[in-house]
């Protein structure tokens, strides 16, 4: 594979490793406020009253949610740094080369 296409696929995974992280990274967080402050969590839902929940289950998922982020975001930082690294143009065949100093793909007439 080319090395910007480990540029952009690098890209694209640290953005949306940022994008699900702001996105749905706000419920987690208060699981975590909830079992400081109160040492007692609830799930809440918009039709029902809140239902008292296990605490650690909610920091397991918690726990879950962001190794799955953090890995997406590392797993795009490699893909960058393997692309910035990549050997790009050095190994062009001598045909497949154009511009000023190219006479070894000149036919000789």
């Amino acid at each position: 594979m080319s090395d910007i296409r480990y540029i952009i696929i690098g890209v694209a995974l640290v953005f949306a490793g940022f994008l699900i992280l702001g996105v749905f990274g706000h419920q987690y967080q208060i699981a975590s406020i909830q079992s400081e402050e109160f040492r007692e969590c609830y799930q809440y839902y918009e039709d029902r009253d809140p239902v008292a929940v296990n605490c650690s289950t909610l920091m397991i998922e918690q726990i879950l949610f962001f190794t799955f982020v953090i890995v997406l975001i590392a797993v795009g930082i490699v893909s960058l740094i393997k692309g910035a690294r990549g050997k790009w143009d050095n190994e062009v065949r001598p045909e497949d080369m154009v511009g000023p100093g190219n006479d070894k793909n000149i036919k000789k007439d």
